[in-house]
């Protein structure tokens, strides 16, 4: 067996990104910046009201309540036409520029009018409520470093600053692939021998959860030809591919066969549990991972190997998940094996600490218990820990 250190590294060394696009800022969610951000133009552009109001010069009203002839009303998306002089005044809606003279607003809500006239009920300081251009971003800022993950906050900024495209690194198009003829997915009667394939849903749903691209590549015979042919066109036509199953040391070797033939691949064993086996490498160059058969295997093996190696692909500064300090709220027992365990747990959050309590059922095969988990916990080799101590935990949600 080998260290996860090193079979990571492998993987890592091999997952570099891809070359930068131009992605529609409407299609950018989840994406990396690939270049530095800067402002083309100031937010907000002009000066505006804070509030809906009068705009009024705010050495008028020294003494209260005073009494200001409203000159016009300035909606939002208006430019104002009046300078607004001494004991004058113009009613103003939120977002609207400020007009010429004035420097502070006195929110309506402090203010009576009468025709056209205006009683103001409060002294206001200069700037009361005034958004100054650039107050949030001047022209010339760098708004978001290379490597920047965009998310629905990033994208509002591109679009109030008028971006309608930004270089990015592509979404990833990763296809997906279970094979084994004892594998069906129709949701018909099990055949004895039979079991209902549940691996490829859960990758390609994982994949979609983490701002990839999943294409199906559907569930492949036992039969070297078709396996050959799928492995083929699905590394042609995607950035890289999952298999599940067909990597263990007994597994029927129709995959390793065809891989080792087609690829340039590594097969490992790895010390940790589960998601033992792994094998890694690519086809014409595209990256080829392939995680155990086991549900919950798989599910590990994709959350600590193929899902850093492809965030790495799309330019993310720290593609591998950080684990967290937690403390056990029970008992996590396990057994020498010289092997890293990564227990199912549920993560809660009590007095400012992470608290994590392990899952029933822990066999590879279990997957309702990795349902019913939130994160993983990591357990070095030896006894496992006791309640209440400190170990290292990895949030999955």
């Amino acid at each position: 067996m080998i260290p996860i250190e090193e079979a990571r590294a492998y993987v890592m060394d091999r997952c570099v990104p891809q070359a930068a696009v131009e992605t529609n800022v409407a299609d950018a969610l989840g994406l990396v910046t690939a270049v530095d951000v800067t402002a083309t133009e100031s937010l907000p552009p002009f000066a505006n009201t804070a509030m809906d109001g009068f705009a009024v010069r705010s050495a008028d009203l020294g003494t209260i309540p005073v009494q200001l002839e409203v000159v016009e009303t300035i909606a939002a998306g208006h430019s104002p036409v009046q300078s607004v002089g001494p004991g004058q005044a113009s009613r103003i809606m939120t977002g609207a520029p400020i007009p010429d003279g004035a420097d502070a607003i006195v929110m309506v809500e402090k203010t009576s009018i009468d025709g056209e006239t205006v009683t103001i009920e409060a002294q206001v300081e200069r700037g009361n409520h005034i958004r100054p251009a650039g107050d949030d971003v001047s022209k010339g800022d760098l708004v978001f470093p290379i490597g920047t993950r965009l998310t629905a906050g990033h994208l509002g900024v591109l679009c109030s600053l008028g971006l309608q495209e930004i270089q990015t690194y592509p979404r990833l198009r990763v296809g997906v692939m279970s094979t084994g003829d004892e594998l069906v997915d129709d949701g018909g009667h099990l055949e004895p021998g039979q079991i209902r394939d549940s691996n490829r849903r859960t990758l390609l749903s994982l994949l979609s959860g983490d701002a990839f691209m999943p294409v199906d590549l559907g569930l492949i015979a036992d039969d070297e030809q078709a396996i050959e042919e799928a492995l083929t066109q699905g590394a042609h036509d995607c950035d890289a591919v999952i298999t599940s199953g067909g990597v263990s040391m007994g597994d029927f070797d129709y995959v390793k066969k065809v891989l080792d033939r087609i690829g340039d691949m590594r097969w490992m064993q790895i010390a940790i549990k589960p998601a033992k086996p792994l094998a890694f490498g690519t086809i014409s160059g595209t990256p080829i991972f392939g995680l155990p058969g086991n549900p919950v295997s798989s599910m590990v093996s994709y959350e600590l190997f193929a899902r850093s190696g492809l965030r790495s692909m799309m330019g993310f500064k720290e593609p591998i998940r950080p684990a967290i300090k937690g403390i056990a709220g029970e008992a996590l027992g396990r057994r020498t094996d010289g092997k890293i365990h990564y227990a199912r747990v549920i993560a809660e959050h009590e007095n400012g600490a992470t608290v994590v309590y392990p899952v029933s059922g822990q066999g590879s095969h279990m997957l309702a218990s990795m349902a019913r988990s939130n994160a993983l916990a990591v357990l070095p080799d030896g006894e496992g820990c006791e309640a209440g101590e400190q170990l290292d935990v990895l949030l999955l949600n």
